[in-house]
């Protein structure tokens, strides 16, 4: 049985990811940690953990527990902390998005796992979507030639109008006030939340590339109500062709409930057709030269233990391969590095140019450098 620990709570998908767990025939919950208990409450009674199981200080639950895997659900601006913090352990270490609130701390993240030799993980839960697994086959077919522009749309009414299990709950302006998402010091706004989804999958989606230059807007204004944007559009110039990926809180409805206008999901155009891949849906659409009218393809559901991030980093964990595809460093360093730029251009109102060679590189291995190409080797 793997050996699983939940530390830290700040971000409410800590509860699916725990699910995930609970429902794996070979793992188990050996631990949960939060300095706030009331925080493991809902967690607690969901997947049945006993008292001893439950610790509010980080160093005994290590110590004691002893797990393969750590799930860290930290404030954005607290990734690299928290990695840092735990990395000793020797376990491997599964953060849920964003990979950090900067691509300096992303870096330190890396760089605190190297000396392990353990695995680290980031989780886009888009990634698991059908549509989204789908749409990337597609294009490793061959299917729409090379791509040329990624078009992203995605959020919901906001961070806090959910919780586990997408739960749906009002927040009050006192919850809203005080939590992280709105704070600009612990990372909060849109466009950390969401851009990184739309810049990593992006990647995926192109087979690694990296773009020349960003530019991007965001409705924050001085004095305003909020220190944080709640809307934000980036653009991407590459070497052959632009990408577009926009973030939005405030949406009429949520997409798992009834998709908003404009959709939310990916439009992914290339050389020889193109394919809509929307949150949820069972299926894509590709239109092609040959068929400029287009058609469903059926998306299935991606099979265990490729159906979620749990399941996938304890089979490369089982098998000894490395993490690929947008979990993989890699593939999220450049999401990550395309969200810096974006924040500098917001902020400054200028374009931002990416270096041709990437700062501070993290030392990849050969399997690494393939990792655009998917969730398994060649």
């Amino acid at each position: 049985m793997w050996r699983v620990a939940g530390i830290c709570f700040d971000h409410f998908h800590m509860g699916d990811l725990l699910r995930m767990v609970h429902d794996h025939p070979d793992a188990e919950i050996v631990a949960v940690c939060d300095e706030r208990p009331e925080r493991m409450e809902e967690a607690r009674r969901n997947f049945a953990i006993p008292p001893d199981r439950v610790y509010s200080e980080t160093e005994p639950c290590l110590v004691e527990t002893k797990p393969d895997l750590v799930i860290l659900c930290p404030a954005a601006a607290r990734h690299a902390e928290w990695v840092e913090r735990v990395a000793p352990s020797g376990a491997a270490i599964l953060v849920e998005k964003p990979f950090a609130a900067s691509l300096v701390e992303a870096d330190r993240m890396v760089a605190a796992m190297e000396r392990t030799g353990k695995p680290l993980a980031i989780n886009w839960p888009l990634a698991w979507y059908a549509s989204h697994v789908r749409c990337h086959g597609l294009i490793r077919e061959g299917a729409v030639g090379e791509v040329l522009e990624v078009h992203y749309h995605d959020g919901n009414r906001g961070p806090l109008w959910h919780g586990a299990d997408k739960i749906e709950r009002e927040p009050t302006d006192e919850e809203k006030a005080a939590s992280w998402f709105y704070r600009e010091s612990e990372g909060g706004g849109s466009l950390r939340d969401y851009l990184g989804y739309g810049t990593t999958l992006a990647t995926w989606f192109n087979g690694g590339r990296r773009p020349l230059e960003v530019m991007a807007m965001w409705d924050r204004c001085p004095g305003g109500s909020l220190e944080v944007d709640e809307h934000s559009i980036t653009v991407a110039r590459y070497e052959t062709g632009m990408s577009k990926f926009e973030t939005r809180w405030g949406t009429i409805s949520d997409p798992w409930t009834e998709q908003p206008e404009p959709k939310c999901g990916f439009v992914v155009v290339g050389s020889e057709g193109s394919i809509s891949s929307w949150d949820y849906d069972d299926h894509v659409t590709l239109r092609t030269r040959a068929n400029p009218r287009g058609g469903r393809i059926p998306a299935p559901a991606p099979v265990f233990p490729g159906s979620n991030p749990v399941a996938y980093v304890l089979d490369c964990l089982e098998q000894g391969r490395e993490i690929e595809g947008p979990l993989s460093v890699a593939v999220s360093r450049i999401g990550q590095e395309i969200v810096d730029a974006a924040v500098d251009s917001a902020r400054t109102g200028r374009v931002v140019q990416l270096s041709l060679t990437p700062s501070h590189p993290p030392t990849l291995t050969q399997s690494e450098h393939r990792a655009a190409s998917g969730f398994e080797k060649e």
